[in-house]
């Protein structure tokens, strides 16, 4: 039997794999939530959804603007902790908030995160001497992060409102219950094992290592996780229409799962897989109304972030491609000419070494 176990794993690592599963289950998530958003938005009235938008109280738009840039704010710290976690304290606060910001901004809107994401660190964190490894580790926990922070409020907040989860995964209320206390069991698990050893918290082999935080730092990166999604989550429930009335919690259970299963299928935006997860889990709401809810959270979260994105890297590789050389090159020009000054006469000296091209000669211009 064990024999028969093992051949099967080899088989399925060799011909399948884990990665194929991976884009089979995104390409399967996508698929149904575009086939449930098409037969959700049917018979919507686009003359309804204009009114929608203009209901919306535009100071309830101006603090969900408030509470998406707190959010990204926070979001700075996931990269910052991953730098103190695996030792790299030369790297400022300033470029991990690059980072954080442009790396998720611009990596989550065009999709396939892990590796947009990752090449966009690299091309900032490579200039203060981080290597391919380091950003991968980076990734990882910057990850782990989000995940712990996600599942703690989700097992939270089904384990409070279970029947809150039960319109969007049609499970009777005690079985999300149950889940909730599984999730958190698993959380209080993870940190008992934290104090069992500094060694089991060693992670990989050789160079590809990665050690993970403490129990008490541990508690740190949940807490990150945390207020940046009670900030998004904030910023949805503002968004939302005022009748039906529904409960904070209510809507950040929806609003999480909507989100993780946004970021399981790796798809642009979570578009369609987002917008349909919550079009199911709220049927309360008319269809007009909390779709006109979306587009503004669609553009206070995804369409402003990725324009800033955008602009900051391109003024960047254009500072460090264009402009910068520019001024070193004018700076060698300069350097190039010294002034000796004697005493009643000033002599020109030309380093002709400090000529980063060749002098043109004047030999053919004396006639």
């Amino acid at each position: 039997m064990v024999r028969l176990l093992a051949l099967l794993r080899h088989g399925f690592k060799e011909r399948i794999g884990w990665k194929r599963v991976g884009i089979a289950a995104s390409l399967v998530i996508i698929a149904f939530a575009i086939t449930t958003l098409v037969r959700t938005l049917k018979g919507i009235d686009t003359g309804v959804m204009l009114v929608a938008l203009t209901d919306i109280p535009p100071h309830h738009i101006a603090l969900a603007a408030l509470c998406v840039v707190s959010a990204f704010c926070t979001l700075t710290f996931y990269d910052f902790f991953a730098l103190r976690t695996i030792g790299k304290k030369h790297v400022p606060y300033r470029i991990a908030a690059l980072s954080s910001f442009t790396s998720y901004s611009i990596g989550h809107n065009i999709g396939a995160t892990v590796f947009t994401g990752g090449a966009i660190r690299f091309r900032i964190y490579s200039d203060y001497g981080l290597s391919a490894v380091d950003v991968a580790k980076i990734c990882f926990l910057s990850g782990l992060t989000f995940w712990l922070g996600n599942t703690f409020v989700l097992g939270i907040g089904m384990a409070w409102h279970p029947w809150a989860a039960s319109s969007m995964d049609q499970l009777p209320p005690a079985i999300n219950r149950l889940i909730a206390f599984g999730v958190i069991g698993a959380i209080a698990a993870y940190f008992v094992w934290l104090t069992l050893g500094e060694e089991r918290r060693e992670l990989g082999q050789n160079g590809w290592m990665v050690r993970l935080p403490s129990a008490p730092l541990t508690l740190v990166q949940i807490l990150i996780g945390v207020v940046d999604l009670g900030f998004c989550a904030l910023a949805m429930y503002l968004l939302m229409p005022a009748q039906p009335d529904i409960d904070f919690i209510s809507l950040a259970v929806v609003f999480i799962l909507a989100t993780l299963l946004g970021f399981a299928s790796h798809a642009p935006g979570s578009i369609g897989v987002f917008d349909a997860a919550m079009l199911v889990a709220l049927p309360q709401f008319g269809k007009e109304q909390l779709l006109a809810t979306l587009v503004v959270f669609r553009i206070l979260y995804f369409m402003i972030p990725f324009g800033i994105a955008i602009s900051i890297m391109g003024a960047r590789e254009l500072w460090l491609n264009v402009v910068r050389p520019w001024q070193l090159r004018r700076k060698q020009e300069a350097d190039a000419c010294t002034v000796i000054r004697t005493e009643g006469a000033e002599v020109v000296e030309v380093k002709a070494t400090a000529v980063p091209f060749p002098q043109r000669s004047r030999a053919g211009s004396r006639r």
